[in-house]
């Protein structure tokens, strides 16, 4: 099983009141990440930056480290 690190960028933004995530983005490293997360920054809620573990076989991603958060964000490690 390989797995290799991610940059993501997951906006957040309000249904019925509730935080919900939009359509996740992908970067190429941190420092990319955290400059996308805050250009679309004024556009939702809240947007995150993450890295993250994909394993290449399944796309499974875990162990999310979050590198920039703008707004309001959902906690992914909670379940």
């Amino acid at each position: 099983m390989a797995t290799a690190e991610k940059f993501i960028i997951l906006p957040y933004k309000k249904n019925r009141g509730n935080l919900v995530p939009g359509e996740m983005r992908q970067a190429s490293n941190a420092v990319s990440a955290e400059k996308i997360a805050f250009a679309m920054s004024d556009r939702f809620v809240g947007v995150a930056a993450y890295a993250v573990l994909v394993d290449d076989e399944t796309g499974d991603m875990t162990s999310p480290r979050l590198l920039a958060k703008h707004g309001e964000i959902a906690d992914l490690n909670a379940a």
